[in-house]
């Protein structure tokens, strides 16, 4: 099992609350954070948007899904529309990024206003769209990296943990899994994280597996060796209600794109 003391990562700087509440004094109405200090006028919270529909783009708020342990929060950054993902604990505020991928002062915004204490930033492949904001974030937060070793190499920043099949990743009370899917890059993983109470599987993906088809991959034996680490140890291993959160675009679920597979490995894509 993975994971590491958090307490001896804090953010640099003093952070805004990560929630706030109202309080009234006479007739004028103040923002206060959970400390009881004052929220200034000219102090703004990122707005998340709590309609969690998974369709996020370049610029638009990031929305936030609740389960029962903690919440996941997405936000679409850079040119090419790459997902970050925020997962934070609820009764902890022990916090995970998925792919610091561009735009590192939306993230950073993000992060400061949304996760109490950002245990550890993990990379889900070598490439460079999703690493992007990678040095400017870990240099921020004073957070450790991870990746797989195989794809570790190319990033800017050298891992302080290693990857490999089957590690879990603790996030304050939520536990995470790695799952090493071949063929996008050698190093390639997924996340799965289950809710204790719904029981539901939450895969994400990186560019290994989105809405109709698995990622790209340079030629028939990689595209053939994705195929059967997805088919395997995703569509083998989680059901139907599993959801699917990609390293571009929208969600999806292992129940809509079952009945493809046989269909994604004749057209060979």
């Amino acid at each position: 099992m993975l994971g590491r003391p958090t307490d001896r990562f804090p953010g640099p700087r003093a952070r805004l609350a990560r929630s706030t509440h109202v309080r009234h004094k006479g007739a004028d109405t103040q923002l206060a954070r959970p400390d009881g200090s004052v929220l200034e006028m000219d102090e703004h919270l990122m707005v998340i948007d709590d309609q969690y529909t998974g369709a996020v783009s370049p610029g638009s708020a990031p929305q936030r899904r609740v389960l029962s342990g903690g919440t996941i929060t997405k936000i679409s950054v850079g040119p090419m529309d790459n997902n970050s993902y925020l997962i934070v604990c609820s009764s902890t505020g022990h916090s995970l990024l998925i792919d610091a991928a561009n735009e590192a002062s939306r993230l950073s915004e993000l992060i400061d206003d949304h996760a109490p204490t950002l245990s550890l930033i993990v990379t889900t492949h070598q490439h460079a769209d999703h690493w992007q904001a990678l040095e400017v974030i870990a240099g921020g937060t004073d957070s450790p990296t991870a990746a797989h070793s195989l794809d570790a190499e190319p990033l800017p920043v050298v891992p302080d943990l290693l990857l490999n099949d089957d590690d879990t990743i603790d996030v304050g009370d939520l536990t995470l899994k790695v799952i090493h899917l071949r063929g996008h890059t050698p190093g390639s993983i997924a996340l799965a994280l289950t809710d204790s109470e719904s029981g539901t599987t939450h895969l994400f993906t990186g560019d290994s597996l989105f809405p109709g088809g698995v990622g790209k991959t340079p030629n028939p034996t990689d595209f053939n060796q994705l195929l059967d680490d997805v088919t395997a140890k995703l569509f083998g291993d989680y059901g139907d209600t599993t959801v699917v959160y990609p390293g571009h675009g929208k969600d999806t679920t292992l129940g809509d794109e079952r009945p493809h597979l046989a269909e994604w490995r004749d057209r060979g894509w």
